[in-house]
């Protein structure tokens, strides 16, 4: 039997207050399969961006334990996640996050050479994301030289660029318009038909539906965890399809 990409078991994230205990994370159960794509929902701090982040490395859990592609995670220290990080997991954020001193195409290129991809093999994989998301002719500008909604096309092709196990997106499209939303959120259902492993945070129910399924949170636990039926869904369905989005 595959071992599931993602397998959190008691998983719990306290913060300290001063003296008082803040709990963001109380005890999560959480098991994602090779090619699920998961949405998280829930009312602001009720604990989905802490969970992503424990999930990824970025936050360091509590208790209970973590594990990625069958390997034991939440014992690795930094540099070891670090490591477990660029070869295994992507990372999308509400907030782009792009190397500001860096062009369009290093940004993408750079997780898919330090993977270990050669580099004609990052600059074809570069080429790709890029033409999916309507970016090819910004290969050679700045960050600061782009709109929000082409910043967050570039941060999701980097976090595509290294082929990894597990994506994790915070909130990919809450700073974009209707139209944004729609490029990033097509190369989602695209990446995810390809087999890709998707793990999405959102306030939207509307983008929620794009995903197989949906995670409710609320005060740190899942208060439900159900599959989004196929009757709810077109066959081959794109994204203009899924979620209608209204500027």
């Amino acid at each position: 039997m595959t071992s599931p990409v993602v397998d959190t078991v008691n998983l719990v994230k306290i913060y300290q207050n001063g003296a008082v205990p803040v709990p963001a994370v109380r005890g999560v159960d959480l098991r994602v399969a090779a090619g699920e794509f998961v949405a998280i929902m829930g009312p602001s701090g009720s604990g989905k961006s802490t969970l992503v982040h424990m999930l990824g490395g970025l936050e360091a859990r509590t208790s209970g334990e973590i594990w990625l592609d069958g390997q034991r995670a939440d014992t690795l220290n930094e540099s070891a996640w670090a490591l477990l990080r660029r070869k295994k997991v992507g990372f999308v954020f509400q907030f782009f996050n792009l190397v500001a001193n860096m062009t369009v195409a290093d940004n993408v290129e750079l997780p898919a050479l330090l993977a270990g991809a050669s580099a004609r093999e990052a600059r074809q994989r570069r080429q790709y994301l890029l033409g999916e998301l309507g970016l090819t002719d910004r290969a050679d500008a700045a960050p600061s030289q782009l709109a929000g909604g082409e910043q967050q096309r570039v941060a999701l092709a980097r976090a595509l660029a290294n082929k990894p196990s597990l994506l994790l997106a915070d909130e990919p499209t809450g700073n974009l318009d209707s139209r944004n939303t729609r490029d990033v959120l097509r190369l989602l259902g695209e990446v995810h038909r390809d087999g890709q492993t998707v793990i999405l945070v959102t306030h939207d129910a509307r983008v929620a539906g794009l995903a197989d399924r949906v995670v409710a949170l609320f005060d740190g636990e899942i208060v439900d965890d159900g599959t989004i039926g196929m009757a709810r869904r077109r066959p081959k369905a794109t994204v203009g399809d899924v979620v209608e989005l209204r500027g």
